[in-house]
């Protein structure tokens, strides 16, 4: 229903009045808002009009809801939505909709269903798709009892126009549809697709079809929905401002299911006058997606050149938003994959032979990804002296972002001025706090600058893509080579050997392993010419144990000592870290988690015994292992050694994390967002029964999440396991690292731990779970 609300009332008295009429009205002030699409103005407006959301005059809080929405200011649109719903509750359900003809004229409209839809679209956006239809079904049935009490005269006429009878069945097709559920989807389908008496072409049934079409894939009927339809209509009723919500999406449908019918000169043509139009370049949800379409077209074409400029354009209006909102979802009832665009123009770049430039697209779309994580993410740690000021600019950078959504495309000037201020505060803070800049913007290392910061006798790998566009970048001191790497059926073999492992006492994983190493190791043997890796994974290679990889009865970890990183671009921020002197432990052994099933008896021994080698260390075990003691004491110890158990949430990744004891019996999670919001000083942290569990393989987000989680918060590095190994095992080789940590290299201790476990328990499940990320 969303604005259409307050301007398809407009357009019912247009429709009752003529145009003249409209055109003579005096519309309030926010209603007028809403017509220029100034949600910005509006928002201002309400929060003035409004002290407390619990004594707003609805229809004010109506309004404040709205603007709240169209921002995408979610903290605030959920409790104003709330408070909407009690209202109802309570018996308060009507918006007032005024205008002034010769006589004042009143309508009222019953928006009980608002709240829902509304909350079901944030959801949409935000990702949260069972949020969503739990509640779009609500408002389909409040939609279903609010037609039945008003499905008569003008009220069905407002009905057809503001689409309510399709927008919250739309709602349910495009979560169901991304949930994965196409059965379902389908369902709610059909009562869209309903012949109605009052069908007309003033009605947003055509837009809500077409992009329930797109969402299903449904390419012929979308394309046939959305030809030669006259949606004038909407211009007239709403302005040429806001017309664009409508008649751009309508039109990009249009191309984009041509495109996928094989009408690719039409569909060239459609988006290359859409990129002439003002009005795309301000709707930046779609203008991406239209600028990736027409660079596929021109790699249809041949003309690389061509494909790589407006891949870049696209890449740029992606990194110009930290959100990770899917609004192109809810408007055209389709997502894109922002990741695809850095692959597809990596894959360009390297058929042009700009390796070093393919390799710094490579390291911004790892920034990307690491900034969609964090995107809901408000506070992050930072040193003491800063703190103040760079609250400041976070708070700037978040109003930027607020003003750059809004919908109005006739104050463009305007527009390009905000939009500038945002690009000057992220450019502040990158200035100021450059590794908090890396989490709410794109940010990276050049490729001359993180080769100058490689050990001399060290090569690092990064690997990119999938399938047939598998690469490993491999970067010397003086050379970036990128190889080309055969990585088709890759996530069934990971899986293959990962289960493989899973069986201690079989060897049927030496297949699976020599089989990978053939794959991704051998085809760089010849340029791996020093004795030290550094390895950044990509997607499901985060779950691979590199040194398991053997090619007959030499493994990986024979030859190499390998420490990882989540990517290449860290490594100035590791570089630049001082540390307090001394080497003091803090070790968390087997927190009491309020049941027995989760104890781990080696894992207490563990902690105790290598306390025992570092003076001045602390041992915490059972309830004194707390989130609250971590909170406390951790930023005064140099290493930090958890030996519990980790939770990790792949289809939630910031809820990933660390179980410890609670302050009441029972367990406390210290999460993914809770260590972006430490300090620490610590130049070892390691996860001794920490796991991703073996049967589990996703897009790596939760293991980069929770490594790269604690170097923001102040470690040097992490040790850290891919499964729970067995408790003794793990007792062993933790006692050996630390033994061999006072040498010195991190990297070292931590192979010749696994060389010496190997001796004793030759399968690679005892010693192989374990790896180092970040300075060795």
């Amino acid at each position: 229903m969303g604005a259409i609300v307050a301007l398809g009332f407009a357009g019912i008295l247009l429709v009752n009045a003529g145009c003249g009429g409209f055109m003579e009205a005096v519309l309030p002030t926010e209603s007028r808002l809403v017509h220029e699409g100034d949600y910005w103005s509006l928002k201002q407006l309400m929060e003035q009009r409004i002290s407390r959301l619990d004594s707003a005059d609805f229809t004010d809080l109506y309004h404040l809801c709205e603007s709240y929405s169209k921002l995408k200011v979610y903290d605030k649109l959920f409790p104003c939505l709330d408070q909407m719903e009690r209202d109802i509750k309570n018996g308060t359900k009507f918006y007032n909709i005024s205008s002034q003809f010769k006589e004042p004229t009143v309508l009222q409209h019953d928006i009980s269903p608002y709240p829902s839809q509304t909350r079901a679209q944030a959801y949409i956006e935000l990702g949260n798709l069972k949020g969503a239809i739990a509640e779009a079904s609500k408002a389909y049935e409040l939609e279903k009892q609010r037609t039945k009490e008003r499905n008569h005269g003008a009220w069905a006429s407002a009905r057809l126009i503001l689409g309510t009878d399709v927008r919250v069945p739309g709602l349910l097709v495009l979560a169901y549809s991304l949930l994965g559920d196409r059965d379902r989807a389908m369902t709610f389908l059909e009562p869209m697709e309903r012949k109605d008496p009052w069908k007309d072409t003033q009605s947003v049934k055509p837009i809500e079809l077409a992009k329930a079409y797109m969402t299903l894939g449904l390419y012929e009927k979308a394309y046939a929905v959305t030809q030669d339809k006259d949606l004038s209509f909407w211009v007239t009723v709403q302005g040429e401002n806001l017309s664009r919500d409508f008649l751009l999406p309508f039109r990009f449908m249009r191309y984009k299911s041509g495109y996928e019918l094989g009408h690719v000169q039409e569909a060239k043509i459609g988006y290359d006058e859409l990129l002439e139009q003002p009005q795309t370049k301000t709707s930046g949800a779609i203008y991406w997606l239209i600028l990736v379409n027409r660079a596929q077209i021109s790699e249809r074409e041949k003309d690389s050149h061509q494909a790589i400029d407006f891949y870049k354009r696209a890449v740029e209006v992606i990194e110009q938003q930290r959100s990770t909102i899917s609004t192109e979802a809810s408007k055209i009832g389709f997502v894109g994959d922002k990741q695809q665009v850095y692959q597809k123009l990596v894959a360009v770049l390297l058929s042009q032979g700009q390796n070093a430039e393919a390799f710094e697209y490579v390291e911004r779309s790892k920034s990307r990804a690491l900034v969609d994580l964090l995107a809901s993410k408000q506070d992050f740690s930072t040193p003491p002296a800063q703190e103040q000021r760079v609250a400041q600019l976070l708070s700037e950078l978040k109003t930027a972002e607020e003003q750059a959504l809004m919908q109005n495309a006739s104050v463009k000037s305007e527009g390009k001025m905000r939009s500038a201020r945002g690009v000057q505060v992220a450019g502040q803070l990158k200035s100021e706090a450059p590794e908090l800049a890396a989490l709410v913007s794109v940010t990276y290392a050049r490729t001359a600058e993180i080769q100058a910061l490689l050990q001399p006798d060290e090569t690092l790998v990064e690997y990119y893509g999938e399938g047939s566009n598998l690469v490993a970048f491999v970067l010397t001191r003086t050379q970036v080579q990128a190889i080309k790497l055969d990585g088709v059926t890759l996530t069934a073999d990971v899986q293959q050997f990962r289960t493989a492992l899973e069986d201690s006492r079989s060897s049927q994983y030496a297949e699976s392993s020599k089989k990978l190493y053939s794959r991704l190791i051998k085809p760089l043997v010849p340029s791996l010419t020093t004795s030290k890796l550094l390895i950044v994974p990509h997607g499901v290679l985060h779950y691979l144990p590199l040194t398991a990889l053997c090619e007959g009865t030499t493994c990986l970890l024979d030859r190499y000592s390998l420490r990882l990183l989540p990517s290449a671009s860290v490594m100035p921020f590791l570089k630049s870290r001082k540390r307090d002197q001394g080497e003091s432990l803090l070790a968390f052994g087997n927190p009491d988690l309020g049941n027995p099933q989760y104890d781990l008896k080696f894992a207490q021994e563990e902690a105790v015994a290598i306390a025992k080698t570092f003076p001045g260390a602390k041992v915490l075990v059972r309830k004194e292992a707390s989130k609250t003691a971590l909170r406390t004491m951790g930023g005064q110890f140099t290493y930090l050694h958890f030996a519990t158990h980790g939770k990790f949430e792949p289809d939630a990744p910031m809820q990933s994390g660390l179980l410890l004891a609670g302050s009441t019996p029972g367990i406390d999670v210290l999460t993914l967002g809770d260590l972006y919001s430490l300090r620490l000083n610590a130049d070892l942290v390691t996860l001794s029964a920490c796991e991703t569990g073996l049967g589990k393989l996703h897009n790596g987000d939760d293991v980069v999440g929770l490594t790269r989680g604690f170097l923001y918060a102040g470690s040097s590095s992490i040790v850290a396991s891919l499964w729970q190994v067995d408790d003794r095992a793990t007792s062993l080789l933790m006692t050996e690292f630390y033994a061999n940590l006072k040498k010195g290299d991190k990297r070292e201790a931590l192979r010749q731990a696994q060389l010496s476990v190997k001796k004793q328990y030759p399968h690679p499940f005892y010693w192989a779970a374990f790896q180092l990320t970040g300075m060795p």
